[in-house]
């Protein structure tokens, strides 16, 4: 074949499959980008709402709770849209001919729903459930962020699979008592601002994490007489050692103190009983 090709030709072939290689490792990175990007995640986009409704004026202003719009949120596997009567209660008689409105008053008249944009849209495939995470101790703020700080709501996290799996693979970081659920400056506890934790144990009936006291104020301090009625069980003895985090209260008191976020998340890790990474093996745990 000497006479057909040059000898030069075995270099241009090694060239062509190196720089083949190459296109296809780039094309491979630059998709990889592509579906992590703003622009398919729809991360930090605010989306044009028929109502430019505030999360910030009616939250940090006005003092709302999440429950008063989205009312199925503990007991539905959706937040739920609140209806054109939820902000009637109040712009029925307040800012009645603001132009701004005019899209919820005609919805009152006509019966029509006001066609809100979701912002937060999972894939049709994906089974999310909001009950659950909401009573196993997840935080608003920890998948929609600081929605008291926004003027005009937008997707802060990425709310891909693998921001699921990261979260489900340590859950501890990111567990809080249930009485901060709804408290979107949570920011876990610290040597400066620690946590105390009691627990009555599992009983029948009764969802885990209600069988759970948390508190920033040191138990002791506040009501020394209810605060040693009891012992913790022996299996929290020596419970977070020096270095976990947390610091076992004297015998008296049926108070754990936790100074850091681990500690605290391991504790309620056990107390909400929140399946491990091997326990969530099935498919079928999301998807259905």
């Amino acid at each position: 074949m000497a006479q057909i090709f040059d000898r030069s030709s075995n270099a241009l072939v090694r060239m062509s499959l190196v720089l083949t290689g190459l296109i296809v490792i780039a094309l491979g990175v630059s998709l990889d980008e592509l579906q992590r990007s703003p622009w398919v995640t729809r991360q930090g986009q605010r989306a044009e709402q028929p109502v430019p409704f505030s999360h910030e004026h009616h939250v940090m202003g006005l003092g709302l709770q999440c429950q008063y719009c989205h009312t199925s949120v503990e007991k539905s596997g959706y937040a739920g849209i609140p209806p054109t009567e939820t902000c009637m209660n109040c712009h029925a008689q307040m800012w009645t001919n603001a132009a701004l409105l005019q899209p919820v008053r005609q919805s009152w008249a006509t019966g029509a729903s006001i066609p809100w944009i979701r912002v937060h849209d999972l894939p049709d495939f994906v089974y999310f459930n909001h009950e659950i995470h909401v009573n196993k101790g997840i935080g608003c703020s920890t998948c929609h962020g600081r929605v008291d700080l926004m003027p005009l709501m937008y997707e802060q996290n990425t709310l891909q699979m693998e921001w699921c799996l990261n979260c489900h693979r340590n859950p501890g970081r990111n567990l809080r008592p249930t009485s901060e659920i709804y408290n979107m400056a949570w920011t876990g506890p610290t040597a400066q601002k620690p946590v105390w934790c009691s627990t009555t144990g599992p009983k029948d009936g009764v969802p885990t994490a209600q069988t759970v006291d948390c508190t920033t104020v040191d138990p002791s301090r506040a009501n020394p007489q209810t605060a040693s009625i009891n012992m913790l069980p022996a299996v929290y003895e020596g419970h977070m050692a020096d270095g976990g985090g947390g610091a076992r209260a004297p015998a008296a008191l049926d108070y754990v103190k936790f100074t850091s976020q681990d500690g605290l998340g391991q504790f309620l890790e056990k107390q909400y009983r929140i399946r491990t990474p091997q326990e969530l093996s099935s498919c079928e745990t999301c998807h259905r």
